[in-house]
């Protein structure tokens, strides 16, 4: 029998680093030959919702999608890095209920270092209004309680964070 996958959601405001810090984690796992499946939501989003309004109900049955995908591959031994704020502890919690093995990996920031980092304008677009859900800007984030690891995205870089990440797997024998 196949043993089953591990998980790590890493979740914070957006523009926090969650998706740097979840490729330097694949590529310095790849690097030990550990396999690794980013379900990184901006991607997946793409496909269940096309077309975006991020509403609550939205958001409710996107990350129940996304929480059922990491929880099948996880069952068939594909290690899987939710790249994903999440804003509402219950999906974060969700998936730590039905994933044997997880980590929550929360990258703290504050909110203006995340609009200064912001590439894709959309704390801009929620100021202007048109987006009316941003988590941090118009919609709470609620900060995780029960973290495996907190990171602070000013003073760890990326390669730091990956560091203590593997540290942290390691200890809890995911490698």
């Amino acid at each position: 029998m196949k043993e089953s996958g591990w998980a790590i959601w890493i979740t914070g405001l957006p523009a926090s680093g969650k998706s740097t810090v979840a490729r330097a984690l694949s590529e310095k796992l790849s690097r030990l030959g550990v396999g690794v499946q980013i379900l990184e939501s901006d991607t997946l989003r793409s496909v269940l919702t096309p077309n975006p309004t991020y509403s609550p109900e939205e958001r409710d049955a996107f990350y129940n999608s996304m929480v059922y995908v990491g929880v099948l591959l996880t069952q068939n031994g594909v290690n899987v890095v939710f790249d994903a704020t999440a804003n509402k502890q219950k999906w974060r919690r969700a998936a730590r209920g039905l994933i044997e093995r997880f980590l929550q990996i929360y990258i703290r920031c504050p909110l203006e270092v995340c609009r200064e980092r912001d590439r894709k304008g959309t704390y801009r677009k929620a100021e202007a209004g048109e987006a009316p859900y941003v988590p941090g800007a118009m919609e709470e984030y609620e900060e995780p309680y029960d973290a495996d690891l907190e990171l602070d995205c000013v003073e760890d870089s990326p390669e730091a964070s990956v560091d203590k990440i593997i540290e942290v797997m390691r200890r809890n024998e995911f490698i």
